[in-house]
C-alpha cells in the first residue's frame, strides 16, 4: 500500500502518557471541524486507558484507537502501516524506542519524537539513515523545545543573513532571554537513562561531549561551549550555561550537515541564558551554573508528572539569535513561543511537526526538523502554534 492510501495521516503513540496525552488534545481541539484536519489517532498499550484517555480530554467519541506496545515489534509494525507519520512520546527512547524506528524504517513511515538523548540518536542513525533513505522513511528527532526553536532559529537567522549580505555569519550566539517553564518526569527519566548507559558504555562520552556528535565523517572547528558564566558583550548581560545547549547545538550542527553545510563548514554556535548587568548579573548567572549541577533536586519528578494546566498556559521562552562576522557586521533574530516550553508549547509543535511531513517532499533519512522542514514548519508554527519568528534590529 502507498503512504498515500494508508487509513490514518497521524497516529499520536503514547496517548496515555503525560505529553501524548497534550498532544492529542492539541489535534483533537485546534482541528476540530476544519477542512485541513489530518486524519489521526490515539495508539498506546492499554485500550481501556486509550478510552479513558479519550474522554478526558474531550476527543471525539469515533476518534480511532489502536493498541500497540513497545515490547511488541509485531504490533508497532502493524501500527505504523496504518500511518503516514507516526508522532511518539514514549520515552526514555534508548529504552522504548528502538523497535519503533526500525518499524518506521521498514516501512516507510515517517516518524518524529521529541528526544533529547543524543547517545541513542546517533547509534540510529549510524543503523538507519541509509535504510531510511531506501524507504523514504523521514525520522525527524528533537521536533519539540529541543530544539525547533533553536533548530529554526538558526536556519531563518541564516536565511536573513544571506539575504543581507551575501554570506552566511560563520558565528551564531543563541541566548535565551527569558523562559517560565518546568520539568516533567519524563524529561528526567531521559537524563538518568542517559547517565547509566555512558556508565555502562563509556563510548558514548566523545559523542555526547562533541557538538558534532550527530554528524559522522565530519569535524567541524573548535566550538565555544558556553559551559562557564561569562559577561556577553552582544547584549551587555552576564550569560550562564543553559541545560539545553549539549542537545540543541547538535542538532543545529546535523541540519547544517544534512543541508551540506549552507551555514558553512567553519560554522560556530553556542547557546547560554542571559541574566542581567553587573554584579546581580553575575551573581545570577553564577547560581544558574550550580543549579544545573543538580537541575531536578532532591526529588525529581516521576514519569507521568509535569506542570499544571495554569502552569502550562503561564510559561513562555524568548529566544535571541546573534549573527556576526569578523568585520563587526551583526544580524539579530527572534523566536517567542507561548505556553510552558517544554510540554505547552512542546505538543504543539510536536503536532505540527508531523502535519508538516504529510506535504513534506524531502527524501528519507535520519534527520532534523531543519532539515527535512525548514521554513515550511516555521510558517506552520507561526500560523498555529503562537510561536513567533522575525528579524530584529
Amino acid at each position: 500500500m502507498t503512504k498515500s492510501a494508508r487509513e490514518f495521516d497521524i497516529i499520536v503513540y503514547g496517548s496515555t502518557g503525560y505529553t501524548g496525552r497534550l498532544v492529542a488534545e492539541y489535534l483533537a481541539h485546534h482541528y476540530a471541524g476544519r477542512e485541513d484536519a489530518p486524519k489521526w489517532a490515539m495508539a498506546g498499550r492499554s485500550l481501556d486507558k486509550l478510552e479513558a484517555v479519550r474522554d478526558e480530554i474531550g476527543a471525539p467519541q469515533d476518534t480511532p484507537l489502536v493498541v500497540a506496545d513497545a515490547d511488541d515489534p509485531t504490533s508497532l509494525k502493524a501500527m505504523c502501516e496504518r500511518t503516514r507519520v507516526v508522532l511518539t512520546t514514549v520515552g526514555p527512547y534508548q529504552l522504548y524506542g528502538d523497535a519503533l524506528v526500525a518499524a518506521c524504517v521498514e516501512t516507510g513511515t515517517d516518524y518524529a519524537d521529541l528526544c533529547g538523548e543524543p547517545g541513542w540518536m546517533r547509534e540510529k542513525i549510524d543503523q538507519h539513515h541509509d535504510a531510511a533513505k531506501a524507504s523514504g522513511a523521514r525520522i525527524c528527532f528533537s521536533s519539540g523545545f529541543d530544539s525547533i526553536p533553536f533548530d529554526l532559529g538558526v536556519f531563518m537567522l541564516q536565511k536573513e543573513a544571506q539575504a543581507k549580505f551575501g554570506k552566511p555569519a560563520p558565528r551564531v550566539k543563541g541566548r535565551v532571554r527569558a523562559m517560565q517553564g518546568t520539568f516533567s518526569g519524563g524529561t528526567a527519566a531521559s537524563l538518568t537513562a542517559t547517565m547509566k548507559s555512558v556508565a555502562k558504555n563509556p563510548k558514548l562520552i566523545p559523542i555526547l561531549t562533541s557538538p558534532f556528535g550527530l554528524t559522522p565523517g565530519f569535524e567541524g572547528p573548535s566550538q565555544p561551549m558556553g559551559m562557564v558564566p561569562e559577561y556577553d558583550e552582544a547584549t551587555g548581560k552576564w550569560a550562564a550555561p543553559f541545560i539545553m545547549a549539549t542537545i540543541n547545538t547538535k542538532n543545529v550542527h546535523r541540519t547544517n550537515f544534512l543541508r551540506g553545510h549552507p551555514y558553512g563548514e567553519d560554522f560556530k554556535y553556542d547557546e547560554m541564558m542571559l541574566t542581567s548587568p553587573g554584579e546581580a548579573g553575575k551573581a545570577a548567572a553564577n547560581a544558574v551554573a550550580d543549579m544545573l549541577k543538580n537541575p531536578f533536586g532532591a526529588k525529581p519528578p516521576k514519569p507521568g508528572e509535569g506542570p499544571s494546566k495554569e502552569e502550562r498556559e503561564n510559561g513562555f521562552y524568548d529566544v535571541l539569535f546573534i549573527g556576526e562576522y569578523p568585520d563587526g557586521e551583526a544580524i539579530h533574530y527572534g523566536v517567542k513561543g507561548k505556553y510552558d516550553p517544554g510540554y505547552g508549547s512542546t505538543s504543539r509543535m510536536l503536532s505540527e511537526t508531523g502535519i508538516a511531513l504529510l506535504s513534506c517532499k524531502a527524501e528519507g533519512g535520519v534527520g532534523t526538523p531543519g532539515s527535512f522542514l525548514g521554513e515550511a514548519l516555521v510558517e506552520r508554527l507561526e500560523e498555529h502554534a503562537e510561536i513567533g519568528f522575525a528579524l530584529e534590529d
